[in-house]
């Protein structure tokens, strides 16, 4: 009788996360719950170390690591990016030296660092910029295979989302008080992530999918009607014209919606999924 022998099990990939904070910490949950078959969690980078930890010791059932931003590049498959869109360079730049798999919220910080690219390029890593909370960037996607004629982002939201936007401050913007929509920017989605940095990720994840930052255009709202996050784009091609709309529920951080922190846990799990699903 022959000797079964087993095939050897593979080892999970080891994941950092640069920031714990809405985003990071949902993250962190779902790899300490074992929802992401293939994945452990097995660093953190922050700024307050003692309060993640205190966070983690009560959160999580097997805390991770506190360590700078060398070591997680050092530790870790992948590095994802939850973290102040200022940060992103000094996070991505020893991930991407030693070809680890860098996962991108701040996607609008890519903008002042495309060296980026050329250094993921370089030494065999990869940038990945998940949906977030957008819709249709698998259609952008698509219709870039051929020609694109025009895109645009419509994205309104409440106060509350905006307060403290660098255009609004430049401009002495004071959205206290206010009853009605108000239009506070149209332009570029360039421009809308100098103005809003915090605010419109998704415009520039929308034009890098598509026809680039300067082309796409952005009109961002402070609607005191609205409580969800409401993104419409408009898209005209060769190969399909469509209109998409999303109304994101807010998470406690009044500028992110719950459904990007969803999202990169859903791009975490199609890079280790027996079948994956959309472009």
């Amino acid at each position: 009788m022959t000797d079964r022998v087993s095939a050897p099990m593979t080892p999970p990939q080891r994941v950092g996360i640069a920031g714990l904070g809405t985003i990071g910490k949902a993250l962190a949950r779902a790899l300490d719950a074992g929802e992401l078959p293939g994945l452990e969690l097995a660093a953190v980078t922050v700024r307050d170390a003692d309060q993640a930890r205190q966070w983690m010791g009560v959160q999580l059932a097997r805390p991770a690591d506190c360590v700078g931003v060398q070591t997680l590049a050092e530790r870790c498959d992948w590095v994802v990016e939850c973290a102040p869109a200022r940060l992103l360079r000094e996070i991505a730049e020893p991930a991407l030296r030693r070809g680890r798999r860098l996962l991108v919220m701040s996607v609008g910080a890519l903008l002042g660092a495309p060296e980026l690219i050329d250094l993921a390029r370089a030494h065999g890593g990869r940038i990945t910029v998940p949906s977030g909370g957008l819709l249709g960037l698998d259609a952008v996607s698509a219709a870039r295979e051929a020609r694109i004629h025009a895109v645009t982002l419509v994205t309104r939201k409440p106060v509350a989302g905006l307060q403290g936007a660098p255009l609004l401050v430049e401009q002495g913007i004071d959205l206290a008080g206010l009853t009605q929509p108000m239009c506070l920017f149209r332009g570029s989605a360039r421009d809308a992530a100098r103005g809003f940095p915090a605010n419109v990720n998704v415009a520039v994840a929308l034009s890098l999918a598509g026809i680039g930052v300067d082309r796409t255009q952005v009109e961002v709202w402070a609607d005191p009607t609205v409580t969800r996050y409401t993104h419409n784009i408009r898209v005209d091609a060769d190969s399909a014209s469509f209109s998409m709309t999303i109304e994101n529920v807010p998470s406690e951080n009044p500028r992110t919606g719950r459904i990007a922190a969803l999202s990169l846990i859903a791009c975490l799990r199609k890079a280790h999924a027996p079948l994956a699903v959309g472009t």
